[in-house]
């Protein structure tokens, strides 16, 4: 047999394996290059939500990044929430929570969705759930899915093996999520989530009791100082009125002595209430320590503040408050009301502040002095 026939067939097939190891290398580049860019991707939405600084920041920056970086057609959180404290102190913070529809909340972990509520063998904390999309299944975390849905994935956020949470993450694509897919990947993602969030939500957790009173769950000085500075300033910006109201109850000490310390308290706690039920979701209620209250009440003038004013001393004054179970009491409070003077634009803010709660203190006083359980407005002289 003539040696060059024997050799073509040879040389063919080396060139056609070269180039199939060639375009086997170009593949595996252009994966590395892929993997590389979505490492650094997700390294980056590491670093976005470990900067996050509050509750809202951090839930905004997921449900902004997470579905871009990782390819993503739907993405849901569903936070353990089993006495609502979170969503409650979230939204005295300001949470809008109707800028997230994709934020869900269960009061047990059996409405996290049936794949999380079944633990796995022993002790050890449930493991991600991949599987296709089953919209009766899978309603607790995709209550809103998208068309066309295919494949999800239920990733439980765990601290210390605690569930807190799961993050849920759909795709059109139906072989995205399998149960044959290895997990390490949305489980490390999973864990820094989870990291973050305990983090925020235990630091706004401690502004809040920071900013609160304890004993009647409205806000303390502190946060009224604040609040009434940042809104005197947009109030003077944006050129609307605000009022703010000092309300005492009247012979309070008297009701000390009377029903005792506890019985007090009960009386503030249900005082506080009574004033909160009168107030709009936009005003603020606070107390200054001992049986003194103030409000802050936005986009309201001098008679608009009277009128609620007057209301909140009916609803004090209007029936017996329950101390215990054989003792009642009737008590009355007085309230002085003041504006703020948006002509005096050149009074420093802190100044203005100042003076707006010296100008309703001054008109409690008056209240009290006329026989208390009234209302008195206060009118700079003229």
């Amino acid at each position: 047999m003539d040696m060059t026939q024997t050799k073509v067939p040879e040389l063919a097939e080396v060139l056609a394996e070269n180039q199939a190891l060639r375009s086997r290398m170009a593949y595996l580049l252009e994966q590395a290059e892929r993997n590389h860019s979505i490492m650094m991707r997700h390294q980056a939405f590491d670093l976005d939500i470990v900067s996050a600084g509050t509750f809202q920041e951090l839930v905004s920056t997921i449900f902004r990044n997470l579905p871009i970086i990782s390819s993503l057609d739907a993405v849901t959180l569903t936070l353990l929430d089993e006495d609502a404290d979170i969503q409650s102190v979230m939204g005295k913070l300001g949470v809008n929570f109707a800028e997230f529809p994709d934020l869900l909340f269960a009061d047990s972990i059996e409405g996290l969705g049936i794949d999380l509520a079944e633990r796995t063998e022993g002790a050890k904390p449930p493991k991600p759930r991949l599987c296709m999309y089953d919209p009766l299944r899978h309603a607790y975390a995709f209550p809103s899915p998208l068309h066309g849905l295919q494949s999800v994935a239920l990733v439980p956020l765990l601290r210390n093996k605690r569930i807190i949470g799961s993050l849920n993450l759909g795709s059109s694509d139906p072989t995205r999520f399998t149960p044959s897919m290895a997990t390490d990947f949305v489980e490390h993602m999973a864990s820094i989530i989870a990291i973050c969030l305990e983090n925020v939500i235990s630091n706004e957790m401690l502004k809040y009791i920071g900013l609160t009173d304890s004993l009647t769950g409205v806000y303390n000085r502190r946060y009224m100082d604040r609040r009434l500075i940042e809104e005197i300033s947009r109030a003077r910006r944006q050129e609307y009125d605000i009022a703010f109201m000092y309300i005492d109850i009247d012979h309070f000490k008297r009701v000390n002595d009377t029903i005792g310390h506890q019985g007090g308290d009960e009386v503030l706690r249900e005082v506080a209430s009574r004033i909160k039920n009168e107030l709009r979701l936009s005003d603020s209620l606070a107390r200054f320590g001992g049986e003194e209250f103030v409000v802050l009440l936005i986009n309201a003038n001098l008679d608009s503040a009277a009128f609620v004013a007057e209301r909140i001393r009916a609803s004090i004054a209007a029936s017996m408050i329950d101390v215990s179970p054989s003792v009642q009491i009737s008590v009355t409070a007085s309230l002085g009301v003041a504006c703020l003077d948006r002509s005096v634009l050149d009074t420093p803010v802190e100044a203005a502040a100042m003076e707006l709660i010296a100008q309703a203190d001054a008109a409690l006083y008056q209240a009290k002095d006329g026989g208390r359980n009234r209302v008195i407005s206060y009118r700079p002289a003229t």
